[in-house]
């Protein structure tokens, strides 16, 4: 029978709170590190794919980046992509030092951006054998401007950061925006997206809906796609036409310089939050994929 316990562990001078899912039964067993999209905190979709896959018999630990949720870090909710892959460079540490996980068999799953964050990790870190990117949201320079309305809307936010920046630099103050709103268009994603705004699947209490302004030129200059030819260990990816940038997924896949393998499914970006069979069928291809892939030596 799965257990979850809350850890807690050290990433650099910040403490980070996580879930540790592990399944029943004899150990060591291989461990998955998973985190989710931007924004996230890890109630909304970590823990989900967390406890899915110590179901299946691998640990997998959840967790909260610096600053947000139960971690500690200041400012709080400001998305810095560096920052997120330093993040699990030290809960890969924290796997591979606790006794019921096999040091040798360590994975990591990203949903949505967290799919580019791994992939950084994973670039420069051989502890971590195999990838599954479930909804991957990769982007480089050139998406991001496809995305966020072309040169114009992209150094349109990159100005505002810039204030936002100047400002915090000299009073202290983060101005933040709502993550995702469809009444204000400041706002990082201006729509109404009922998974972030129900409070029955992501718009949980621990998740405040704001995006720091002056984290934008982090976010939109992050190239993930870049990322793919360093990757040797084996990826998997898991996407659907309906959800985002699959483009972006196409191109990272194609360029990868290991093992690799594409599974195409339906529905939207946010259904492999929370939904079914979206849930389901991403899982099971994560738990075939690490089962293959992270045998004992």
């Amino acid at each position: 029978m799965t257990t979850v316990t809350k850890v807690k562990f050290a990433a650099g001078d910040v403490t980070l709170t996580g879930n540790l899912f592990l399944p029943g039964g004899a150990g060591p067993v291989p461990g998955i590190v998973v985190a989710g999209t931007w924004t996230s905190v890890k109630e909304q979709m970590a823990d989900r794919y967390a406890e899915r896959l110590a179901d299946r018999g691998f640990a997998a630990l959840s967790f909260d980046f610096t600053g947000y949720g139960e971690s500690e870090g200041e400012p709080r909710d400001c998305e810095v992509p560096e920052l997120k892959v330093r993040d699990i460079n030290h809960a890969v540490g924290f796997l591979a030092d606790h006794p019921a996980v096999d040091a040798d068999r360590l994975g990591a799953l990203g949903v949505c951006a967290a799919a580019m964050y791994m992939s950084g990790n994973a670039a420069g870190d051989p502890r971590v054998r195999s990838l599954a990117l479930i909804a991957p949201w990769l982007h480089d320079p050139e998406i991001c401007r496809e995305v966020y309305g072309g040169e114009e809307g992209v150094e349109g936010r990159l100005a505002e950061a810039s204030r936002a920046r100047a400002r915090y630099e000299s009073t202290g103050e983060v101005e933040y925006v709502p993550v995702v709103s469809g009444s204000d268009p400041r706002a990082a994603m201006p729509f109404d997206i009922d998974f972030y705004l129900n409070p029955e699947r992501g718009g949980l209490p621990r998740w405040p809906n704001r995006f720091a302004v002056m984290a934008w030129p982090d976010w939109l200059g992050y190239d993930s796609l870049s990322l793919a030819p360093r990757l040797s260990q084996p990826v998997l990816l898991v996407h659907s036409e309906d959800a985002a940038i699959p483009d972006g997924a196409r191109r990272f896949h194609a360029a990868l310089a290991g093992p690799k393998e594409f599974i195409w499914t339906g529905g939207d970006q946010f259904a492999f939050y929370d939904q079914e069979p979206q849930v389901t069928t991403a899982a099971d291809a994560a738990a075939a994929h690490f089962a293959r892939t992270l045998r004992p030596a």
